[in-house]
């Protein structure tokens, strides 16, 4: 990579997972600033880093741009370590976001609209529309004369690419290089094998916006060492990415940026630079995910007996939530949207302790209705599986679905179930839908009630 050193040139830097650092002229700004290791609570930096807080509580941001609410992408914990006055423009349709980061202590909190540019210095930032706008927003970056497209973790509708292929040429494009498995894991056993092949959709749009380079994005992490999640999560490697985007684009250069790197990019090139100096790679940092996809699943009994035993007050939180909190919340959700719960269902939900023992709750589902059952003999049409601490930290810690270890219908069913129950949505089971639907702000929520106490007890 060569340089010209004679015009304005723009700073990018990776910091973890979709967050990076722009600088031009004077002007910082950073995207997603996630400063934690793991984040998301179980998800760990791969390549693995380590974070001088100290240094990102000196950092005078000029702004920070948070693309959705997802809790890899806006941590309070993260978010606690910058000045308050540090200005924090977020892409967000529910009001209480807003209201929780003034609460953490935020002076300066603004909704960004789609396609309505925000100018902070010498740097132009434009959200745009991503696939899911209830959820997600894209980044277009203007400065120094270059055009940036950060996809953030979103997709594309066709409608929105022929836009921004309209909107080029494009200096760089920050694309979502995996295909992340998290469905696929919690019901193992009847999920479809990967083909191993980048999405034919992903050289489609790459190619109608030509950009100069692209940068793989949105990291991968792995779990506990133990953990079988590490061999089943992402099916495509950075090399693979880089030899078959390279090939259909031959103009077109691909780029890894691990956390920390710093490149600058000027109109005719793109030169390494110096790296974020709060940002400590720890270890081989060229490393690449090992997805194995012939390797069997452990048992949930297996699983949670990894985990720390629950006291009793926090066993006895889960027991009492999936005797009535549960069909509480149940009964004031919508009817599931999925067709195979509109006539009744028999659902068994299998808790298991840290000993690998099991507790069994049994349910009839019918549409909005449910009923606990003390004993039946009529045959199940739906199972879930869950280690306890992971239902108590999902209940009171914020735990995302990512790193739940469920288990659902991990059995062969009665013949006219395993035919029903074929096209039947992974995501509606009752399980997820108590936990994570008509809630939001779950982890956010957890962060500040954890940050506020750390407070209180540094106060007294």
């Amino acid at each position: 990579m060569s340089a010209n050193q004679t015009g304005r040139n723009l700073k990018i830097s990776r910091i973890l997972h979709a967050g990076y650092v722009f600088e031009c002229d004077q002007t910082q700004i950073a995207f997603d600033t996630i400063f934690e290791n793991p984040f998301s609570r179980n998800c760990h930096a791969f390549p693995n880093v380590r974070f001088d807080h100290e240094q990102i509580r000196n950092l005078k941001l000029d702004a920070v741009f948070i693309s959705h609410f997802h809790d890899d992408h806006c941590s309070f914990e993260s978010l606690d370590f910058l000045d308050r006055k540090t200005p924090i423009y977020v892409y967000c349709l529910f009001e209480e976001l807003f209201a929780l980061i003034k609460e953490l202590g935020f002076v300066n909190v603004h909704p960004l609209q789609i396609d309505v540019p925000v100018v902070v210095g010498a740097i132009e930032i434009i959200p745009r529309r991503a696939l899911d706008s209830d959820v997600d927003s894209m980044f277009q970056i203007k400065a120094a004369g270059l055009n940036v497209l950060n996809v953030v973790d979103s997709w594309i509708d066709y409608s929105t690419l022929d836009e921004l292929a309209r909107m080029g040429p494009w200096d760089m494009v920050m694309w979502p290089f995996q295909t992340m498995r998290e469905i696929e894991v919690i019901a193992p056993s009847r999920a479809t094998a990967a083909t191993g092949e980048l999405p034919v959709e992903w050289v489609e749009q790459l190619t109608k916006l030509k950009p100069r380079y692209i940068v793989p994005s949105s990291c991968q992490f792995v779990l506990e060492d133990w953990s079988w999640y590490n061999q089943a999560f992402f099916p495509i490697s950075y090399r693979q990415f880089q030899k078959e985007i390279e090939s259909a684009l031959p103009d077109s250069q691909v780029v890894r940026l691990n956390p920390s790197v710093s490149v600058t990019l000027d109109q005719g090139s793109l030169q390494q630079s110096s790296p974020l100096p709060w940002v400590l790679p720890v270890g081989d940092q060229d490393v690449d995910y090992d997805y194995r996809p012939e390797l069997p699943p452990p048992r949930t009994a297996e699983i949670a007996q990894h985990f720390e035993p629950l006291t009793a007050q926090q066993t006895e939180r889960v027991y009492e939530y999936c005797r009535v909190g549960l069909i509480e919340k149940y009964q004031l959700m919508d009817p599931p949207a999925d067709m195979y719960f509109e006539k009744p269902r028999m659902w068994q939900l299998s808790v298991y302790d840290h000993k690998g023992e099991v507790r069994i709750f049994r349910y009839r589902l019918d549409g909005s209705s449910i009923e606990a059952l003390a004993d039946t003999q009529d045959p199940l049409s739906w199972t879930t599986e869950v280690p306890i601490s992971k239902l108590y930290a999902a209940l009171e810690l914020g735990e995302s679905l990512t790193s739940m270890y469920m288990r659902i219908n991990d059995m062969v069913f009665a013949p006219e179930i395993e035919k029903e129950i074929q096209d039947a949505d992974i995501v509606d089971d009752p399980l997820i839908r108590c936990l994570f639907n008509g809630f939001f702000g779950s982890y956010q929520i957890a962060q500040l009630k954890r940050i506020k106490a750390r407070e209180h007890a540094e106060k007294f």
